[in-house]
């Protein structure tokens, strides 16, 4: 079989190399290419020989593949709470990580009243889930949030990144160590850190502005579920006029609980770039969300704390 008959037929038989029309040996196994999964190789050298020939249609499955995963609906941001297993709020001050146990709890929860196990209320301020004692001060916090980062926490190394990139709580101000540990957190499947990386390569915050890697960045987050790196991306695309892909941004954004992306997609009616059903159809998924996250505990909270706010 030739090349190019191997080619044209998208390599239907998964043991031939796509190159040298070679089948699958004891000796030699084929390996697909990374980028399409659609051909395969006996070796390198092969692949290189062949690349003239597979390239364009290299890129185009593989920007397929890409998109496959990038327009997937993606996990919620925070995911649930673990005491009162509703939705946490996108909004990041309608939840408080706890150090002493790693957990995400959502602001109803954490100014809820504790009890005991004989139903009495607790009078002693302790976390909400694994009863550990408050901590007294800063320092005593911040060797709770480095013992977990040292176990592999990503909220942990994130939430130190932070401490180093603003320089607060005793930490001082150092970007290369608040990004590498963005770096870290976001390998461990952070969203928000990829999306603080994204955020540094935009605005050139102690490293050269490349938006080139600010769009991976944003991409990683998006696809893990952060809603501010998939209102960027489709900000992005409405810039460039791709407008298709911006509405499809928008509003997995919205079902993740973007308001920007809402008020986003209504300017969007105003100019001819998206319809009144396109509106229609954000504002129920918008709904959605706000029913998923509502609760009456997490509105006493939202009373009892002004900046807490997630609707």
């Amino acid at each position: 079989m030739s090349a190019t008959v191997a080619d044209n037929n998208n390599n239907n038989n998964d043991n031939i190399c796509a190159n040298c029309g070679k089948g699958e040996e004891s000796s030699v196994s084929l390996k697909a290419c990374t980028a399409c999964k659609l051909v395969k190789y006996c070796n390198r050298e092969c692949q290189i020989a062949h690349r003239s020939q597979h390239k364009k249609q290299c890129k185009k499955r593989a920007a397929e593949l890409h998109d496959e995963k990038l327009f997937k609906q993606p996990p919620l941001q925070y995911g649930d709470c673990p005491i009162c297993f509703l939705r946490l709020p996108t909004l990041r001050t309608a939840s408080t990580y706890k150090p002493c146990c790693g957990k995400l709890i959502c602001s109803g929860c954490a100014y809820a009243p504790v009890y005991d196990n004989q139903g009495n209320e607790v009078t002693e301020k302790t976390c909400p889930f694994c009863r550990a004692p408050i901590s007294k001060s800063d320092e005593e916090e911040n060797e709770r949030i480095k013992r977990r980062a040292e176990a592999g926490n990503a909220e942990a190394i994130f939430t130190l990144g932070h401490f180093y990139a603003d320089g607060e709580y005793g930490f001082p101000q150092d970007y290369d160590k608040a990004l590498e540990l963005w770096h870290r957190a976001g390998d461990l499947g952070c969203a928000a850190a990829n999306y603080n990386i994204g955020i540094v390569y935009d605005n050139g915050e102690g490293v050269n502005v490349d938006q080139k890697k600010a769009k991976h960045y944003y991409e990683l987050a998006a696809m893990g579920g952060h809603v501010d790196a998939r209102h960027n991306l489709g900000i992005d695309e409405e810039n460039a006029d791709n407008i298709d892909r911006a509405l499809k941004h928008l509003m997995i954004a919205v079902r993740g609980g973007g308001n920007d992306s809402l008020k986003t997609i209504r300017e969007m009616v105003t100019i001819g770039h998206a319809t009144k059903d396109d509106f229609k159809k954000a504002l129920e998924s918008y709904q959605a969300y706000l029913d998923e996250i509502r609760s009456d505990q997490r509105d006493k909270a939202a009373a009892e704390v002004d900046e807490y706010k997630y609707y």
